[in-house]
């Protein structure tokens, strides 16, 4: 196993030093889906939520979220994002919606948290908006699928 790097040699949580790691392009995909029922997928697609535009709002939410990670999450650097895309996909088989979170920077540490943040804020946001309507919805599998750049190199969920 490998040695956690969140940890000291003491065993205590510590922020990582990041000083000597190389700059490099770093991209992290993240996804996950919030389900809920027909009728309420049909009320936000044609507009008709009383909170407003539900795709709209969760989309800034996402990014903004994406962007607070370092404040949000312990131990994580604050980051200079060169990019946050937010899709989201409506998918009649759940029913509900899909979310995917593209993420990236030039640096030292990778953009993972910063892309499963984003899906996650953005899957809260479509919840707090339409709770009023289906307190049934359910967010679902939230999941790293892509990242590249670092030492590590690259990662990637096969379908």
């Amino acid at each position: 196993m490998t040695k956690l790097t969140h940890l000291n040699d003491h065993g205590q949580a510590h922020m990582v030093d990041i000083a000597s790691k190389v700059d490099s392009d770093r991209t992290a995909i993240a996804t996950g889906s919030i389900s809920m029922k027909k009728e309420t997928l049909e009320l936000i697609t044609k507009g008709n939520i009383p909170k407003g535009d539900v795709l709209t709002v969760a989309r800034i939410a996402g990014i903004m979220g994406a962007k607070k990670t370092s404040e949000l999450i312990p131990l994580c650097h604050p980051l200079p994002l060169s990019k946050v895309d937010i899709n989201l996909s409506i998918n009649d088989n759940l029913p509900g919606l899909d979310v995917k979170a593209t993420v990236r920077t030039f640096g030292k540490t990778g953009v993972e948290m910063e892309a499963l943040t984003g899906v996650s804020i953005t899957a809260l946001t479509i919840y707090d908006m339409v709770k009023a309507v289906d307190k049934t919805m359910s967010i679902n599998k939230i999941i790293l699928t892509f990242k590249d750049g670092g030492k590590s190199g690259r990662f990637e969920v096969k379908p």
